[in-house]
């Protein structure tokens, strides 16, 4: 055997795999088609930010990355909705959920993904039983009771006991597998970008609710000794194409405009960055010898911080199964153990986030208002308003 795991992807799920299965001791190898880009201007660069909450900050310091990472995290205190859904661009309805009503913790740390990639590969180059091999795809799977078969675009073969598919929407192994996906479109897209304001944004996710999609701020360090955050804004796919192409001056007009002035004027701090909207979850999130996680087992809209939280939560019940079962790594109980876990979980949070995210893109007048509405009656009730915190912990992962 020429490992216990091999990890198909290379990304933020992958790495973060690939640490966290090496710190417990088992031998893995990590592939990726593409080095990772790690500097915030180069091209290629992923300038989107992940939002780690409490539960995810707990298995990044347990797979030992949180000591490197602590240092660039933001802190996120305060959860912010505002209901924007007038006729102009205003706030209507501004609601703070703030993380001391559960916990002596801020909900979450914000980091960038470029960085996240940087600080997660330097970490894996200093541990002797994990192999990261930058440039190099995974071309087939040919699965056997005892064992799976890895071939690689370098030519060479790999045999392993279990292959951790973390190669996202479109993942490789999961289609050698033969599984299907169930896939959402919403005719959007999302434009990923950073920005710099004149009022401090005082460690506080704002999430600015208007027809289209939600706009977006989560709390970066200062920038060129301004205020710093990152903004994810979605939009109807041709309108985010539109903003895409915009001169920066009158983009920076625009998203101004978009984010109700809440911060002041917005200064562009970085290039832009279009993505598409999907919501998409594996029909099962197993094969033999295979285990999906991350977006090659579901897909949500960048919604309450849940993407990579959800991917985290896929890896830290499967490092607990393969614990359980290490005599039996990648063998059926292990595998029905972890699909039994986390299957209800990712269903229930894909479509809890399915119905937000449609919720959020109402255009009717009376259907805003009582999205309004809506914000304002699930803040009022004390209860309600902390169970929805705790579920957005991550409460019931599994």
């Amino acid at each position: 055997m020429d490992c216990d795991i091999l990890i198909s992807g290379g990304g933020i799920a992958g790495l973060t795999a690939a640490a966290a299965f090496g710190a417990e001791g088992f031998s893995v190898v990590v592939v990726d088609p593409a080095p990772p880009v790690t500097e915030r201007d180069a091209a290629g660069s992923d300038l989107r930010t992940t939002a780690f909450l409490q539960p995810a900050q707990a298995f990044l310091d347990r797979a030992g990355l949180w000591s490197r990472l602590a240092p660039h995290a933001m802190p996120l205190q305060v959860m912010r909705i505002v209901d924007a859904g007038g006729p102009e661009p205003a706030a209507r309805v501004v609601k703070d959920f703030n993380a001391a009503d559960i916990s002596d913790k801020p909900f979450g740390w914000n980091l960038p993904n470029w960085l996240l990639r940087r600080e997660i590969a330097a970490h894996l180059a200093g541990m002797s039983n994990v192999d990261f091999r930058a440039g190099t795809a995974t071309t087939a799977l040919f699965t056997r009771l005892t064992e799976a078969r890895v071939s690689l675009s370098d030519g060479s073969r790999l045999r392993t006991r279990l292959v951790i598919a973390a190669d996202g929407r479109g993942s490789p192994m999961r289609e050698a597998a033969g599984i299907g996906t169930s896939t959402t479109r919403f005719g959007q897209k999302a434009l990923a970008f950073a920005v710099t304001h004149p009022i401090p944004h005082e460690n506080v996710s704002t999430e600015i609710h208007r027809t289209g999609g939600p706009f977006t701020l989560v709390p970066l360090p200062d920038f060129d000794g301004r205020p710093s955050s990152a903004v994810v804004w979605m939009e109807e796919g041709p309108k985010a194409e539109r903003l895409m192409a915009l001169d920066p001056a009158t983009f920076e007009a625009e998203m101004t405009t978009r984010s109700c002035h809440l911060f002041g004027p917005l200064t562009l701090a970085s290039r832009r960055s279009l993505w598409p909207i999907i919501a998409q979850h594996a029909d099962r999130l197993t094969g033999q010898r295979l285990a999906l996680v991350a977006e090659a087992a579901h897909v949500v809209p960048p919604i309450g911080a849940q993407g990579l939280n959800m991917s985290l939560a896929d890896m830290r019940v499967l490092l607990e199964e393969a614990q359980t079962h290490r005599a039996a790594l990648g063998e059926p109980p292990m595998l029905d153990a972890y699909a039994r876990r986390r299957m209800p979980d990712i269903r229930a949070r894909v479509a809890g986030i399915t119905l937000l995210n449609r919720t959020s893109m109402l255009g009717a007048p009376l259907l805003r208002d009582l999205r309004a509405k809506g914000l304002d009656a699930l803040y009022s009730a004390a209860p309600v308003r902390r169970t929805l915190m705790q579920l957005g912990l991550g409460a019931n992962g599994q």
